[in-house]
């Protein structure tokens, strides 16, 4: 059966998913790129960039589960671009040039509709605009049986959470402090919601914790 999941979505140690003032030039806002230290230097995500060689042990480990058996993905629009409002034009498709790392379909929510976009190496990008609901369905139904990841941003996963429909999040905690920027837990019950910690394990880089819907 088809799962929505979280995976290797990082963390700072105050709570935030990314920094502030995302643009062109940054991103993952102001100071969001020190977040991932523990997933650049790792086999799984030095392939995705081209990039031969890489880490093992714990940090790819969950990188490389982040893309098991994952069929479809949904993303916020903010992490498909730095674009706000209405689309200026088709020119915007996404920040990893013409072979985009999921090969498969993908579905961006958004209040602005577009035509689909279609990419090398079978990433497709459909753009929802009946919310987060629909996406799911369009997603589950594009995976094909496979699991749904939920790519962030942090509102994505927030709105996810609260109607209670990611089956598992892996979060990984970043010895990073931010300070401002995107919270992801904060006013958050997640016990309350019907979720606990399944799973800790520890990373020069990083805290890595799996929490299920119980």
């Amino acid at each position: 059966m088809s799962r929505l999941r979280v995976n290797a979505f990082t963390l700072s140690l105050d709570g935030y998913g990314a920094g502030p003032n995302q643009d062109l030039e940054n991103p993952l806002g102001v100071g969001g790129k020190a977040l991932h230290k523990w997933a650049f230097t790792t086999r799984t995500f030095r392939k995705m960039f081209g990039e031969e060689g890489g880490a093992t042990g714990v940090d790819e480990d969950f990188a490389a589960r982040s893309f098991e058996d994952v069929g479809a993905w949904i993303l916020g629009r903010n992490m498909f671009g730095p674009i706000r409002g209405e689309w200026p034009d088709d020119s915007w498709k996404g920040w990893w040039g013409d072979n985009p790392p999921y090969h498969v379909p993908v579905f961006v929510l958004t209040h602005h509709a577009r035509e689909p976009v279609v990419m090398e190496g079978g990433t497709t990008f459909h753009f929802v605009t009946e919310g987060i609901h629909s996406a799911l369905e369009q997603a589950k139904a594009a995976a094909d049986g496979k699991d749904v990841r939920v790519g962030g941003g942090v509102a994505t996963i927030r709105q996810y959470l609260q109607e209670k429909l990611i089956d598992e999040m892996h979060l990984a905690i970043s010895p990073v402090l931010l300070g401002a920027g995107e919270n992801l837990l904060a006013g958050l019950d997640l016990p309350k919601l019907g979720y606990r910690c399944s799973e800790q394990v520890a990373s020069p880089h990083a805290m890595h914790v799996v929490i299920e819907r119980a």
